[in-house]
C-alpha cells in the first residue's frame, strides 16, 4: 500500500536532486529517506531513482511517475484543507510568538494569507527576539530558530536546512570593496546581535568540502537586541551582517543585499514550530506547520 510520507520523500528528493537534502528539509534522517524511496519502488515494482556514489537522477519511469506523485499530493492536500476548513476548531484565538525580523518581514504576510482561508481564526502575536515564556505568556505556538533542547516540548521542523549567511549591501561593497577571505572580517565593520546571553561577536563558519570550522572574532560600531535592526543597518550600507538566510531572502532577491563568500557554509539555523505539549498540536496547528513549511521551501528553491 502506498504511503503518503513516501510520496513526499520521493517528490522532495526529485526536486532537490539529493536524498540527504530532502531528508534535511523534511526533518528526517537520510537513512529513513532512502528507506521511504525503496519502499515506494517496491510497491510500484519500478526503479524511480538511479543512484551512484556521487549522483542521483530520475529514471525514465521516475520522470513519468513524478508528475502523478505531485498531483496525488496536491489532491490530498486540497481534500485535507477542505475538510479542516469547515471545523469549529478553526475558530478562536491562536497566540503565536516569533522572532522580530522573520516575524515582521515574512511571517506577518504569510499569516495574513493563512488567516484569509479561515475567517473565524484570530491571532495574538508576540514579535520579539527574546525567548517567550510559553507558560507565563500562555503562548500556543512559538516559532524559533535553533535546535530545541527541551525534550518536554513538541518541536516540528519548518525549515530544517536553513543556515546563516554573510550579507552586505551594494553601497557598502562599492565603498569598502569585496570580502575576499573570512579572516578579513576582523578588519570590517560588523553589525552584531545582542541578547541577555551576551554580544554575539564570535562568528563561526565551515570551509567546504571538509567543513573545517573557522571562528572569527568580529567588532563594529553598532549592535542591537533586535535582529530586524541589524538587517536594516546592513541594507543601509553600514556594515556586514551574519543573518539567517530566511531573514534576508527578500533583500537578496531584490538586490538590496548580496551574499558574501557563498562557497563558505554558515552556522545551521533550523526553524521550528514549538508547542508546550501534545494537546496543543491541533489540526489547525498541523495545517499551519505545513503551510509555513511550504512557504519556507519556496524561498529555498
Amino acid at each position: 500500500m502506498l504511503r503518503l510520507d513516501d510520496l513526499q520523500v520521493f517528490v522532495r528528493t526529485a526536486d532537490r536532486g539529493s536524498l540527504s537534502a530532502a531528508a534535511r528539509e523534511i526533518g528526517i534522517s537520510p537513512a529513513l529517506a532512502s528507506a521511504a524511496v525503496k519502499r515506494l519502488e517496491g510497491e510500484l515494482g519500478l526503479r524511480l531513482l538511479a543512484r551512484t556514489t556521487r549522483s542521483l537522477s530520475l529514471t525514465a519511469e521516475g520522470t513519468q511517475y513524478l508528475e502523478h506523485a505531485r498531483e496525488a499530493l496536491r489532491l490530498l492536500r486540497a481534500g485535507h484543507d477542505a475538510l479542516l476548513a469547515g471545523k469549529d476548531s478553526f475558530g478562536g484565538t491562536l497566540k503565536i510568538a516569533m522572532p522580530s525580523d522573520l516575524g515582521r518581514n515574512l511571517m506577518l504576510g504569510w499569516l495574513d494569507e493563512f488567516q484569509s482561508r479561515h475567517s473565524k481564526l484570530h491571532y495574538q502575536l508576540s514579535v520579539s527576539d527574546r525567548v517567550a515564556d510559553m507558560v507565563r505568556q500562555q503562548v500556543d505556538v512559538a516559532i524559533r530558530y535553533g535546535q530545541q533542547d527541551d525534550s518536554s516540548m513538541v518541536a516540528m521542523p519548518i525549515a530544517p536546512a536553513n543556515d546563516r549567511v554573510l550579507v552586505a549591501s551594494p553601497v557598502y561593497l562599492r565603498e569598502h570593496g569585496p570580502l575576499l577571505e573570512l579572516e578579513d572580517l576582523s578588519q570590517r565593520n560588523c553589525l552584531r546581535f545582542a541578547l541577555e546571553d551576551g554580544l554575539h561577536d564570535r562568528w563561526t563558519f565551515y570551509r567546504l568540502p571538509q567543513r573545517e570550522q573557522v571562528t572569527i572574532d568580529v567588532s563594529g560600531n553598532r549592535s542591537a537586541d533586535d535582529a530586524d535592526l541589524v538587517r536594516r543597518w546592513a541594507v543601509a550600507g553600514l556594515g556586514i551582517a551574519y543573518k539567517s538566510r530566511l531573514d534576508v531572502s527578500g533583500d537578496v532577491a531584490a538586490g538590496r543585499l548580496h551574499v558574501l563568500l557563498p562557497e563558505v557554509a554558515g552556522e545551521a539555523a533550523p526553524l521550528q514550530l514549538l508547542c508546550m505539549h501534545r494537546a496543543q498540536v491541533t489540526p489547525l496547528v498541523l495545517q499551519l506547520r505545513d503551510f509555513l513549511r511550504d512557504k519556507c521551501a519556496e524561498l529555498h528553491k
